[in-house]
């Protein structure tokens, strides 16, 4: 989306020429000629850069008052100031104060466009590093080669560069904010910010003021004026997070902002514009809540232009490898600890855990291990070195102590036991899938069939969902 610069000065001529200069580079532009008209233009919709003069006329504030409010109130702006009458010492006195950069008039049109340029580059900059700090460890991609995650990659690819909203559904932990950030970087608004509302676990008292902000002065003891995370997130995308905990007079209330992209801030008359990309994520049912009463049927219309599902982990178990040895990489790199290798019976034991808690249990098993397992680093992890409620769901090809069973049996019988044992955890390996699992044993897809039914192995063929 364009970028919108907020031109401030006193002389029509020069607002009418740095507003020319500006649109013929694609630019979309606002005027204000005083500090009232500025500042109001400021609060009513963040602009993404401030071309400001110092000196203006029948004004109550001088350029350098209109950039110490501005400052204040939204320090992440960048504001360039511009003066005829400009020396060193104002030069440096704005620069101290915040502003980005100086140009004294008159100036040429290539100056002014270099300036607007890096000036909303360095902004981009700063947030991106803000947001990596804030988020640190964030994942940004969706892992895996199982056909549920490919079709929502599938999706996501599809619907990232169309603006329109999104509602992403899925189990708690399943990886749906991870969803909700691979939009984002995929559509035209990946430059700008990524604000995640948590619905979950924020006080329901605090929602209002979360979401619209606080107008100066509402708490009674003089505080400035506080953004809410639709301000915050102008230009780019907000993120409710389990939305179906949003009280319900807060629900009217967005469904309003959604209409008309405005809102008034708590305490606050005027009308704040907005251009903003609306995700929203739920573990719930929301028809269920809404037949319940508990959600707003049609705040869910708003939101669900485009629904997605994030499968639990339990559905795309041979995606549980690759997951695992990723966050293995991710867990020595952050800890500074030497990364362990993860053995194929451990892997296959992870594939037979129905993982109640999903990518993020797997995520903080992988930390655990990395720190509490025995043995040193060039030791690998073996599947007695699991917490007993994952080792226990191991096939039991995989325990240790079995020798003693099969060595009591006739060889046939023992080798049917093991070629049992053997082929149901390659399954449970390939999430059923047989074709990938003939490949994998060195069969052919009928024989295998036959082998299982001879075995008495329950398997549900998954290979045309591939």
């Amino acid at each position: 989306m364009a970028h919108e610069i907020l031109i401030v000065d006193d002389e029509p001529d020069i607002r009418a020429l740095i507003e020319g200069i500006l649109s013929d580079e694609g630019y979309e532009t606002r005027v204000a000629q005083n500090s009232d008209t500025a500042l109001a233009a400021f609060r009513a919709r963040r602009p993404s850069l401030v071309i400001l003069d110092i000196w203006l006329q029948n004004s109550r504030l001088d350029g350098l008052g209109i950039l110490e409010a501005m400052q204040r109130e939204e320090p992440q702006v960048p504001i360039v100031m511009i003066s005829g009458h400009g020396t060193i010492e104002t030069a440096v006195q704005a620069i101290q104060h915040g502003a980005y950069d100086f140009i004294e008039k008159p100036f040429k049109s290539d100056r002014l466009i270099l300036i607007a340029e890096r000036a909303l580059e360095a902004a981009r900059l700063k947030r991106e590093v803000s947001e990596l700090r804030l988020r640190a460890g964030a994942e940004t991609e969706l892992l895996g080669a199982s056909s549920s995650v490919s079709q929502l990659r599938n999706a996501i690819e599809r619907v990232a560069p169309t603006g329109s909203r999104v509602l992403i559904s899925g189990p708690a932990g399943a990886g749906k904010e991870v969803a909700a950030r691979m939009i984002h970087a995929r559509s035209r608004r990946a430059g700008e910010p990524f604000v995640a509302l948590n619905c979950a676990t924020l006080n329901p008292a605090r929602f209002e003021e979360e979401l619209f902000g606080v107008e100066a002065g509402t708490d009674g003891a003089g505080g400035g004026r506080r953004a809410g995370v639709l301000e915050r997130a102008h230009g780019g995308t907000l993120l409710l997070d389990e939305v179906a905990d949003m009280p319900l007079e807060t629900q009217g209330k967005i469904v309003r902002a959604l209409q008309e992209q405005g809102f008034e801030r708590v305490g606050g008359a005027t009308r704040v514009k907005v251009d903003v990309r609306v995700i929203a994520t739920t573990n719930r049912d929301l028809m269920a809540e809404i037949a319940a009463g508990r959600f707003r049927e049609d705040l869910f219309y708003r939101l669900a232009v485009v629904p997605l599902r994030v499968p639990a982990l339990r559905e795309r178990r041979e995606d549980v490898p690759v997951l695992a040895r990723h966050f293995m990489s991710r867990s020595a790199e952050t800890s500074g600890v030497p990364a362990r290798e993860l053995s194929e019976d451990v892997l296959a034991a992870m594939q037979a855990y129905d993982w109640p808690g999903n990518v993020r249990q797997l995520r903080n098993l992988v930390d655990w291990l990395l720190i509490m397992a025995p043995g040193g680093p060039g030791e690998p992890i073996r599947p007695e070195m699991l917490p007993p409620e994952v080792g226990s769901a191991a096939p039991a090809a995989l325990k240790l102590d079995r020798s003693s069973e099969i060595m009591t049996l006739p060889l046939r019988d023992a080798r049917e036991l093991f070629e049992k044992q053997y082929l149901e955890a390659q399954l449970l390996r390939f999430g059923g899938n047989i074709s990938r699992t003939a490949n994998f044993v060195g069969m052919e897809r009928s024989a295998l069939h036959r082998k299982l039914k001879f075995l008495g192995v329950q398997a549900e063929d998954r290979s045309a969902a591939v």
